[in-house]
């Protein structure tokens, strides 16, 4: 048993040098780190244009506002409302779509049959980084790559297969300023669009640039090292008091928008997300070394895999999901439980976020049998949970 958890989401990718630059600041709102992400951004992606925001879901509606359409947008069950909830923000009528029950992303097939008249885009989400395979209906094409930064499709990077693309840098995700993203395209006429967007929007309230850059120095100092005993009263406690930030704020799981939404993002996580990026390859490589590791060493039901993936999480299908996870966090063992719902958290209001009961059975089904694996942690501590799960 163990006092600091085997965490898959509190705090993933942070290091000691993350947690020293949360202290080092000087220009919180402006600066040039912005402009230096979103320049290395291009160049890794290959691609023309990328801009950053203060979250994934401000992309989203810099994406959706700048593309100037009406009528509904495709998108997967099984995700997470901070997905859905651009669209309903934009206006638009979000439409779900089933998803594989083997690759845990859209099944083709029923996109095909949901797409009507007023059918304006598709978004395809490249769930837990496992690659999607790319639809070639005559809609706008939409990358979800929150879980994906890196991940490959025959040599090809995901996020440069449609119109525009949007990563998440939160603190769950492949790199992590606590909140962050990147919106990309190649369309020069949708950039000149986002780039007005971005230019009108205001930054964060320095209060909330400063609940994110608390989440590396409280999590990694005082939070997970005491988390059996204290630290976990410690998180409710801080975000209670609003010293710490939730990642989905109650609003979002009844549909509404939350007043950060959508703001440019501070120089200050600008320069985290920097120093994460940095570390990109590295990381990466870990993850598909422990879900190698993983698929080794373990007699369970795994994903098939489309192209190469990144792993930010192994999701496993199991009858007996739930006890599982019940069990492992029991033990300290915070496996992850993405997603309990259809459309994640399991409290969102699934009327307000326009969610219908039985639209998407294997969605559903996945929701009750899915639990997942953490590929931000030492071998070491892999084996501790392998050795929990036979």
């Amino acid at each position: 048993m163990w006092i600091r958890p085997l965490s898959i989401s509190l705090s993933p990718n942070t290091e000691k040098d993350d947690i020293l630059l949360a202290f080092r600041f000087s220009k919180y709102k402006k600066g040039k780190a912005v402009k230096e992400l979103e320049e290395q951004f291009k160049h890794y992606l290959g691609v023309r244009h990328a801009f950053a925001f203060n979250s994934g879901r401000t992309c989203l509606m810099a994406i959706l506002d700048s593309l100037k359409i009406q009528g509904e947008v495709l998108l997967q069950a099984f995700t997470c409302n901070a997905a859905v909830n651009p669209i309903i923000w934009s206006g638009l009528k979000p439409v779900y779509v089933d998803c594989n029950e083997n690759t845990f992303n859209m099944d083709m097939d029923d996109l095909k049959r949901k797409i009507t008249l007023n059918s304006k885009a598709v978004i395809i989400q490249h769930t837990f980084g496992i690659p999607s395979e790319i639809p070639r209906e005559n809609l706008i094409l939409i990358e979800d790559c929150a879980h994906a930064l890196g991940a490959e499709i025959n040599g090809q990077k995901v996020g440069t297969f449609g119109k525009a693309a949007f990563f998440s840098f939160s603190r769950d995700k492949i790199i992590s300023s606590v909140y962050g993203g990147m919106a990309v395209t190649n369309d020069d006429d949708l950039a000149e669009k986002i780039k007005k967007y971005q230019d009108n929007l205001k930054y964060p309230s320095y209060f909330w640039i400063f609940q994110q850059l608390f989440h590396p120095i409280l999590m990694n100092l005082l939070i997970l090292p005491t988390y059996r005993i204290l630290g976990k009263y410690l998180l409710i406690l801080f975000q209670w008091l609003r010293i710490l930030s939730k990642a989905v704020h109650w609003k979002e799981k009844q549909g509404l928008r939350p007043n950060y939404f959508p703001r440019k993002m501070p120089n200050a996580l600008a320069i985290l997300a920097l120093n994460q990026f940095k570390k990109l390859e590295r990381l990466n490589n870990h993850r598909r070394d422990l879900a190698r590791f993983y698929y080794n060493n373990l007699a369970l039901e795994f994903p098939k895999i489309n192209g190469k993936p990144v792993f930010l999480r192994v999701p496993i299908k199991h009858e007996q999901a739930h006890q599982i996870i019940k069990k492992a966090w029991k033990k300290n063992l915070l496996i992850g439980d993405w997603y309990t719902s259809p459309v994640a958290p399991n409290d969102t209001d699934l009327e307000k976020v326009q969610y219908v009961i039985g639209s998407c059975p294997k969605a559903e089904k996945l929701a009750k049998t899915t639990f997942n694996l953490p590929t931000n942690i030492s071998l070491k501590d892999a084996k501790k949970i392998i050795k929990f799960l036979k």
